[in-house]
């Protein structure tokens, strides 16, 4: 399915030079002098290499489209992710890869959502939130104000965020998986 160079976001898959490429990020670029162009960085699903590529908005992209099914991660194995179809309880081989800096917050038994194209994985997205106990946070200074930034802390699975004052080691945060930020302490 052709679409035009500026309607390009990031998650889809398109095919551009024999090859397939999934989407990361994409940003309209406005020159002073001539037209707009649009510079998206795409990763290559069959090698993992990733390239920067630019089109001019008039132009147009072949989009592959995708189907999403949901699985239950099971294990990995290698470079590989086994997952379960919750349905047959069939096992799919899925490319640790296709995950990049979101592997660290995969967890057992966790849904995930996976692209396919033409039954292959192009994609895995996992949950918005996840929750994680804090294995390492800096004590609150006195005198801070309740105003004053948020500090630094690593979580269980070896990721560093930042957490306001009053959290504490060995407390459970629920944290947003795209960007490790902290959301709110566990209630549970």
């Amino acid at each position: 399915m052709k679409q035009q160079a500026n309607l390009i976001r990031a998650g889809q898959v398109i095919e551009h030079e024999g090859n397939r490429w999934t989407v990361l990020k994409q940003q309209i670029i406005t020159p002073g002098k001539g037209g707009a162009f649009i510079q998206v960085e795409m990763r290559n699903l069959k090698t993992g290499n990733k390239t920067n590529e630019r089109w001019r908005t008039a132009d147009t992209v072949e989009r592959l489209q995708t189907e999403e099914k949901e699985y239950t991660y099971s294990y990995t194995d290698g470079d590989n992710l086994v997952l379960m179809d919750p349905e047959t309880f069939e096992q799919a081989m899925v490319p640790t890869a296709l995950l990049g800096d979101l592997e660290p917050f995969l967890q057992d038994n966790m849904k995930v959502t996976v692209d396919l194209v033409e039954g292959d994985p192009v994609g895995i997205h996992l949950p918005a939130t996840v929750v994680l106990e804090i294995i390492e946070a800096d004590p609150v200074v006195k005198g801070q104000t309740a105003a004053s930034s948020y500090k630094p802390a690593k979580l269980s699975n070896g990721v560093k965020t930042s957490v306001p004052p009053f959290i504490e080691t060995g407390e459970r945060i629920v944290v947003r998986t795209e960007d490790a930020t902290y959301v709110e302490r566990f209630k549970g």
